[in-house]
């Protein structure tokens, strides 16, 4: 019998772990854990026999309980006792890691900036009785000068840590995400002795980032991964974003030099390169298993290929953008034989065209991606040059896309459409132009930084959905570029909530008693306090981190695949995994109630299930079972086989999803990525709240609040 543990979330606070017989679907054990705060993970610690169960929470602490040392009945009775408690961290621990094959050893993940290692062996209690916090010799990773806003930007404030994993077939390799856009790859074999928070240590450099080339200069702090995990066998990973969309990534990359990128790199995408001597570039074919595809012959083969590309290009006419993205899709990602650089070459543009009439988020940045792959098949195509200028047209970037118009213009000079596209571009760049001289002449720019009065706490925290969509956003980023705006000019605001009791600190700081207070400042002037509190306590400055390598030389993992469908807006615990023994599948919880199926290599949505009432947070393939648990918000968690008593709640009926408008249901959830209303400061605001002791029997405020 295979005893299988999942945690259960909802609206009320959750202090116990409960796990079931996964043979009979009993429940087995309720502990009781002691936790003051909503428990975020749980995990069994390998060769214990299922026998040891670790847990993670809100309160900051990390706890063991052993089930064989129960002081009365399994379930019902006294309880568990648990086995440790670490008391070390300073903020809520989101993730908890093991090892196979290591029953000694554990790691946490925590917003407060570090991955901490806790060995049974050296003691079960840490501090020890009559020791601080910081005296604890735990940390792997300090991470609390770690956060980049982009690829090009030194490391400066707190990584807070969402999810950590390690390699089940290399287990030296550590996955890192946090409050940023960067998944972080360690080797734990080059990372320094274990240190205490004592004194903060810079950042170590990471074998490699992993984040898409499109959100490596997004600048936004809202942008944050939400988990992050290794595939089966290794050699893949998964990030999940909020906000955003799940990607794959490849882990060695050795061989792949086009998915590699440095700082650099990422302009230069948009950018229209000089035709080498006006000659076209091809690629040669290799010819596979003597001319045959399987059981079926290449010449077959193609032929199917330009069916489907006919079917793609008529539904596209038709307005049916999902279908021709699926169909191309699935002979460009498929892994079959290298197709006709000409074939290739047309299926990428049909693609490009389709991403931009559906128009959901980063559509127009993998039509970019489409684009340049096309040009390298053929520099002197009129349709890739024209689709790049309306892919960079969408995305604010009116002077690029003007030089690529002008080409295509000059590539084919009897299309009168492209002429009246250079003249559209043309106005579009200089109704811009003018718009920013006007801003800069009449000193607006200067009056939107300087802080004014908030009439609401809410009017403070929310932002409209004009503020959200990508083509502004990418605009006003475009105008930052060309002018004098400084980040560091940017205001930053800080909550403070004083308590009863804290006398000492309210008279410190100018607090009055049981308020919560804002503070409203320059983010460079906190940069530079931050920088006088390092220096005269002896440490470097955060500007100062990572000195050995420079920014502008790091070396960044760009997508394999990107899978859409989902909401990832309501909860920063929401896990995206790999299902099946090989990992070629990949699911994803939503904020819809539902979790998505989608095939890894094609990112083709295969299956839409009703999974919760609520929101699906967690999805978890069983190691070697054919079985999928998910849980939610509400109080129930699911199993999942294919030998199911009763059918699956398919979205559209027992029927299947074929049978229902998936292409609804999918876009409707983008219009909620892209309108949702953001918190700016959410964590630091609730951890204000729930950091505070509060009297027995009350309810914690904001603890259930998703941040």
């Amino acid at each position: 019998m295979h005893s299988s543990l999942v945690q259960r979330l909802s609206l009320e606070t959750q202090l116990e772990v409960n796990i079931w017989s996964y043979e009979s679907k009993k429940l087995l054990h309720s502990i009781d854990t002691g936790h003051s705060a909503n428990i975020f993970c749980c995990k069994f610690v390998p060769e214990t026999g299922n026998d040891l169960v670790v847990s993670g929470a809100g309160d900051a602490e990390v706890r063991a309980f052993r089930l064989s040392q129960s002081s009365g009945r399994s379930f019902g009775g006294p309880g568990i006792e648990q086995t440790a408690v670490f008391r070390c961290h300073s903020k809520r621990v989101k993730k908890i890691a093991v090892e196979d094959g290591n029953p000694h050893v554990v790691w946490s993940a925590s917003e407060d900036g570090t991955l901490r290692q806790h060995d049974f062996r050296d003691g079960v209690l840490c501090p020890p009785a009559g020791s601080a916090n910081q005296e604890c010799r735990n940390i792997l990773l300090d991470l609390r000068s770690g956060a980049k806003k982009s690829l090009a930007d030194p490391p400066k404030q707190c990584l807070a840590l969402k999810s950590c994993d390690i390699s089940a077939t290399r287990p030296h390799q550590l996955l890192i995400g946090g409050s940023d856009a960067f998944a972080r790859l360690y080797d734990r074999r080059m990372l320094p002795p274990l240190t205490s928070s004592r004194k903060q240590s810079k950042a170590p450099p990471c074998v490699c980032y992993f984040c898409p080339v499109h959100l490596s200069d997004y600048g936004r702090s809202s942008l944050h991964l939400t988990h992050v995990t290794f595939s089966p066998n290794g050699e893949e990973l998964l990030l999940s974003y909020s906000s955003e969309h799940v990607y794959l990534m490849d882990v060695n990359n050795g061989r792949d030099t086009t998915a590699r990128y440095i700082a650099s790199d990422v302009p230069k995408r948009m950018i229209l390169a000089p035709v080498l001597n006006g000659t076209k570039v091809t690629v040669t074919s290799q010819p596979i298993n003597n001319g045959y595809v399987g059981n079926r012959k290449i010449s077959s083969w193609l032929r199917e290929c330009k069916e489907l590309l006919e079917d793609a290009q008529k539904e596209l006419e038709q307005q049916n953008s999902l279908y021709a993205i699926e169909v191309t899709s699935e002979v460009l990602d498929a892994g079959r034989p290298e197709l006709d650089p000409g074939l290739r070459h047309d299926f990428l543009c049909t693609r490009a065209t389709a991403f931009l009439k559906r128009s959901w988020k980063n559509d127009a940045h993998m039509a970019i991606r489409d684009c340049i792959e096309a040009r390298k098949i053929n520099p002197m195509s009129g349709w890739a040059h024209v689709t790049m200028a309306e892919s960079l047209s969408q995305l604010g970037k009116h002077k690029e896309a003007l030089d690529y118009a002008m080409q295509a213009n000059f590539l084919d000079p009897t299309n009168h459409e492209l002429a009246e596209k250079v003249q559209y571009l043309r106005e579009k760049l200089a109704a811009a132009e003018d718009g920013k001289n006007s801003k800069k002449n009449d000193g607006e720019s200067k009056l939107e930084r300087r802080p004014q009065r908030v009439r609401s706490l809410s009017e403070l925290l929310f932002r409209t959905e004009a503020d959200q969509s990508d083509s502004s956003q990418d605009s006003r980023r475009a105008e930052r570029e060309d002018s004098d705006y400084d980040d560091d000019m940017d205001v930053e605001m800080e909550f403070e909530m004083s308590v009863s009791g804290d006398d000492d600190r309210e008279a410190e700081a100018g607090l009055r008693p049981g308020s919560l207070n804002l503070r409203v400042r320059r983010r460079g002037a906190a940069s530079r306090d931050s920088s006088q509190r390092n220096s005269s306590s002896g440490s470097p400055p955060s500007g100062m981190q990572n000195v050995e390598v420079s920014p502008q030389m790091e070396v960044a993992i760009d997508l394999r695949q990107r899978y859409v469908g989902h909401c990832n807006v309501g909860t920063d615990i929401k896990q995206a995994s790999f299902l099946g023994t090989k990992g070629d599948f990949v699911a994803s919880g939503s904020d819809d109630g539902r979790w998505f199926i989608w095939q890894k290599r094609t990112g083709r949505l295969m299956k839409v299930l009703k999974g919760d009432e609520n929101v699906v947070n967690c999805v978890q393939c069983h190691p070697f079972d054919c079985a999928v648990a998910t849980s939610g918000i509400d109080n129930t968690i699911k199993m999942w086989t294919p030998c199911a008593q009763e059918p699956s709640i398919v979205f559209g009926g027992v029927a299947g999803p074929e049978t229902a408008d998936i292409f609804n249901l999918m876009a409707e959830n983008q219009r909620k990525m892209r309108s949702q209303r953001e918190i700016s400061l959410p964590f630091e605001l609730l951890q204000r709240f729930r950091m505070h002791d509060v009297g027995e029997g009350t309810v914690h405020p904001f603890e259930c609040t998703q941040s």
